[in-house]
């Protein structure tokens, strides 16, 4: 895997670009952070992901969705079940997934942040193929982009008692951090 003009590239990984993106204000990228989702919630697999983060999901497909919709999110990277990932942003543009958020004092996580979603919940283990691909990409990342050091954050972290992702099942040490940088 390589990043050309802030894309990954390489095999298992595909590009969806979205609208739902801006630019991102002066400042080095800083972060990365770790979410968890599924669609409809602990369900795996289909296209929902996706239209979520392009804004087409349907509110007729699943009761879940006529609250979440018509919401404008997206993320850097999605990571299936498989390992499979997702590029929907440019990690040279402002991804729209970390809400109101703050890590170490600095706020607004989505202007310096690069959001990777895994496909999963709180509390089912993820895949030894997700933190195979996720090890790969987190030292590409951090490669590329060292401002990022050993800023590795959840959601949870960010946005404290508004989100629980990636949850506690998520394991730090199996994408190469040390464990005194682990946050679980």
């Amino acid at each position: 895997m390589r990043i050309i003009a802030g894309w990954l590239e390489g095999r298992g990984v595909r590009q969806v670009p979205t609208r739902n993106f801006n630019r991102r204000p002066a400042g080095e990228i800083s972060l990365i952070v770790m979410h968890g989702i599924s669609l409809p919630p602990r369900k795996f697999g289909g296209p929902y992901v996706d239209q979520l983060f392009t804004s087409s999901l349907k509110a007729e497909d699943d009761p879940y969705f006529e609250g979440i919709y018509q919401l404008e999110l997206s993320t850097h990277l999605f990571i299936n079940r498989q390992g499979v990932i997702t590029q929907y942003v440019s990690f040279l543009d402002r991804a729209w997934h970390a809400g109101r958020s703050s890590y170490r004092d600095q706020p607004e996580c989505n202007d310096y942040g690069i959001g990777i979603e895994l496909e999963g919940t709180d509390d089912i283990p993820y895949t030894d193929e997700q933190y195979q691909v996720l090890d790969k990409v987190v030292t590409l990342l951090r490669a590329t982009y060292p401002d990022i050091g050993d800023r590795v954050a959840s959601h949870s972290e960010i946005a404290p008692g508004r989100k629980t992702d990636p949850g506690p099942v998520f394991d730090y040490t199996r994408i190469g951090l040390r464990l005194t940088e682990a946050r679980n």
